[in-house]
């Protein structure tokens, strides 16, 4: 007589030997498969099974100036969170976790519409600009690297920056999964990038032949700089911001940013939680000429009754 019962006991002890090894949970650092190797990932993600033979000489990603995508920088909603991407630069510098992808993206589309590349020199971010470039370091040994931000994530509240392969592997935090980090937006507007170039003119100048110029922007660019130069003029457009409200709680500088945005008292302007030295500073901006900054400010100290500062940085 088939008993039934039995079967069913047979059967689980069945499913768990056969599922045996298959872990939902990402293991411990002391499992990390070595780079090119299996196993020891989260969903099978990790190294590529034949990484390149030096994946420290591998070159930061070169900075240029590039115009934030539009259809990248809407805003939206990830795990029931809304974010509010940012569109023009202002100073930003975080501290927090970084953590990677690898082989299970690789090959597929970015939020930029390009196809991620985890030997390449790539970072997603869930506000900053797409494109846009940040310097990150890993703080317990002081190594750095550049990336360019062309996807969005990670979404979760411990995160800050997801890198590629490449760029962890080279802050020596791929085996770790995750790690603190540093994380630093580069100014790449053409008056920065003169600037940039400026000094670097003058250190080449000063410096032996043999000493490397890292980052060198494009032949075309530094034609433009010199000639800029010879003739004695500044081309650099001025742009204007508006300072409102300075807090030590990340969230109060958010609700102001969020109530900014929704009474449209920016204009087409961007709005900003930018964090310095251990303040948070909402700043509009940034506008073209000192009139539009004014208009805002009065609206801000108008509808909101808060001290409204116009600055040109």
């Amino acid at each position: 007589m088939f008993n039934f019962q039995r079967f069913i006991v047979i059967l689980c002890v069945t499913l768990v030997t056969a599922c045996g090894g298959q872990s939902a949970v990402k293991p411990s650092d002391t499992q990390a498969a070595k780079p090119g190797g299996k196993g020891g990932y989260y969903l099978d993600d990790g190294p590529g099974e034949n990484p390149p033979a030096d994946i420290d000489s591998i070159p930061d990603a070169q900075l240029k100036t590039e115009n934030p995508l539009t259809r990248s920088n809407q805003p939206y909603t990830a795990l029931g969170k809304k974010y509010i991407p940012m569109t023009s630069y202002a100073p930003y510098v975080r501290q927090g976790v970084a953590s990677w992808y690898g082989r299970r993206y690789h090959g597929k589309k970015t939020s930029s519409g390009e196809t991620y590349d985890m030997y390449g020199m790539t970072g997603a971010h869930p506000t900053l600009p797409i494109p846009s470039y940040v310097k990150v370091t890993n703080p317990e040994n002081k190594r750095s690297v550049i990336v360019r931000i062309n996807d969005r994530g990670p979404f979760k509240q411990d995160r800050l920056i997801d890198l590629s392969y490449a760029a962890a592997y080279k802050l020596r935090i791929a085996s770790q999964g995750s790690a603190p980090v540093e994380v630093e937006w580069i100014d790449t507007r053409p008056e920065a990038m003169q600037k940039m170039n400026t000094a670097r003119i003058a250190s080449s100048a000063s410096a032996p032949e043999t000493t490397p110029v890292a980052y060198a922007p494009p032949p075309v660019m530094e034609t433009k700089i010199q000639a800029a130069a010879n003739n004695n003029t500044d081309t650099r457009p001025t742009s204007y911001y508006v300072q409102v409200g300075a807090f030590k709680n990340e969230s109060n500088g958010d609700l102001l940013q969020k109530k900014i945005l929704g009474l449209e008292l920016a204009g087409d302007a961007a709005v900003t939680n930018v964090y310095n030295d251990g303040i948070y500073r909402v700043k509009l901006g940034p506008f073209g000429t000192r009139k539009e900054a004014d208009v805002s400010a009065n609206k801000v100290r108008k509808q909101l009754n808060l001290s409204a500062i116009v600055t040109n940085q």
